[in-house]
């Protein structure tokens, strides 16, 4: 849980180090105006949005920091300075490709919830599941209308 105090004075301290007022922040990070001085007096904690939208606009900003305090702010260089030791593990393991088995599954995974779902033991469409049977399918458009069908 976000401590919005402690989030308040790391957001104060963000908009110090780039020498930006409340209105400029919120411009930089794309919200309103009313959500930063909500959130620095404590009235409101931060959105998802507002925090993802904080990271990208300020790379040096830890998201772990951000969040919970722990961390540094700016972002530490040794994170990004160190190279893994030539022969490591975590080396060998990114650089080697991928199973054929691994490959077929990522795909399999990338169906999308309208694709039809293929099986080895397909079940007819008149049988019903474990005694499940459907009552309405419920189609919802992204302009707010739907549509119900009752088998």
């Amino acid at each position: 849980m976000v401590n919005s105090a402690e989030f308040s004075k790391r957001l104060q301290k963000i908009m110090d180090q780039h020498d930006l007022n409340a209105s400029s922040f919120a411009e930089r990070i794309h919200v309103g105006r009313s959500s930063i001085s909500h959130i620095i007096s404590g009235r409101n904690k931060p959105s998802l949005d507002f925090v993802i939208n904080t990271v990208k606009e300020f790379p040096e900003v830890d998201l772990y920091w951000l969040l919970n305090g722990k961390g540094t702010y700016p972002k530490s260089e040794e994170k990004k300075a160190s190279a893994p030791s030539s022969g490591s593990t975590s080396e060998n393991v990114e650089n080697t490709p991928p199973s054929k088995e691994l490959v077929k599954n990522k795909a399999e995974d990338s169906n999308d919830l309208f694709s039809p779902v293929q099986t080895e033991n397909t079940i007819s469409k008149t049988e019903s599941i474990k005694g499940k049977n459907i009552q309405k399918v419920i189609l919802l458009y992204d302009d707010g209308s739907f549509e119900y069908f009752i088998p």
